[in-house]
């Protein structure tokens, strides 16, 4: 064998240890309120209709499924089953980038809760890092207030195309996307990323930022002008991201509908809408609220470490 060929772990056996004993203080948080742990498929029928997903395809029986990049359709069906609340630790798989941060097979953590608000998972999501990750309480900001403390006081939610080029040529991102970009998500999702994210980096306790425009509502709900969502930054990480759900199956069948249109738009594949998912929504899914998080960044700021590889036994690079 060639003595080159790297077979060890990417994690120290000490980490994985570390890794093995905040599992299990993960779990013990939702058993003991009450919450019932469940095991749901990574090979399923149907692909994200996400425009921002992509899934890593697999084959049985000469048919094609999809690696899930999430367990959210499945675990919605057993809310709608009457499951009640229900958290899941599963593998899930991305075709995206790769770095510090992303692994195409990575970890998630994800949890809904019947009754909840978007609000008030955030107060339990709240309390489980301060419990995980021994931090201070979380610092709450809405998606507008972000937008007008650091990007010159623009509305997210109602400025024009031109008011946000604008705010890329004063805060010297243009070029980065094409001048006739017409997408106003592009340009939010830009001014997040590199004006407001290094912002939030330099804050010692986690922040949620809640209240998203509609049109990055995904599965959430929209009420008024706002999409109820929430995610979690903690040193420069994005942790979590979470919503009020959607129930209402017609909305959500016109939502997957403009998914694929915009996939046409931009040159990517339309995918087959998941119909048992639409009729679990029908047949009525409870009120709720759910949140998945990143586990692997979650243990990795935990254990102070600067990738997830560095807590995970083997990574792509070495899978």
């Amino acid at each position: 064998m060639p003595e080159e060929l790297n077979w060890q772990p990417s994690a120290s056996l000490e980490d994985l240890r570390a890794r093995q004993e905040l599992l299990q203080r993960i779990r013990s948080f939702f058993i003991d309120r009450g919450y019932l742990e469940v095991d749901t498929p990574i090979m399923g029928q149907f692909a994200s209709s996400d425009v921002y997903l992509e899934n890593i395809r697999a084959s049985f029986g000469g048919n094609e499924y999809a690696l899930q990049t999430s367990p959210e359709y499945h675990m919605k069906r057993l809310l709608a089953a009457g499951s009640g609340p229900i958290f899941q630790i599963s593998k899930v798989f991305r075709d995206d980038e790769l770095g510090r941060w992303h692994n195409p097979e990575f970890t998630m953590l994800e949890w809904y809760r019947p009754g909840f608000s978007h609000y008030q998972l955030i107060e339990e999501m709240d309390g489980f890092l301060q419990t995980v990750l021994n931090c201070p309480p979380a610092r709450r900001i809405s998606y507008q207030t972000l937008f007008e403390l650091f990007c010159e006081e623009i509305n997210p939610h109602t400025a024009s195309i031109e008011t946000l080029q604008s705010c890329l040529e004063r805060t010297q991102l243009t070029g980065i996307l094409d001048p006739g970009e017409q997408d106003r998500d592009q340009y939010l999702f830009l001014l997040l990323a590199e004006v407001i994210e290094p912002q939030l980096a330099k804050l010692q306790e986690p922040v949620v930022v809640y209240d998203f425009p509609v049109s990055q509502a995904a599965l959430a709900r929209v009420n008024g002008n706002v999409a109820e969502r929430f995610e979690v930054y903690f040193r420069g990480v994005e942790l979590a991201n979470g919503f009020h759900e959607l129930c209402d199956a017609e909305i959500q069948a016109r939502r997957f509908k403009r998914d694929n249109e915009k996939r046409q738009e931009k040159g990517l594949s339309t995918v087959a809408i998941d119909m048992r998912f639409l009729a679990a929504l029908d047949h009525g899914l409870p009120q709720c609220s759910g949140v998945a998080l990143g586990i692997d960044r979650l243990i990795a700021l935990a254990l102070n470490k600067t990738s997830i590889r560095e807590i995970m036994a083997f990574s792509i690079e070495n899978a």
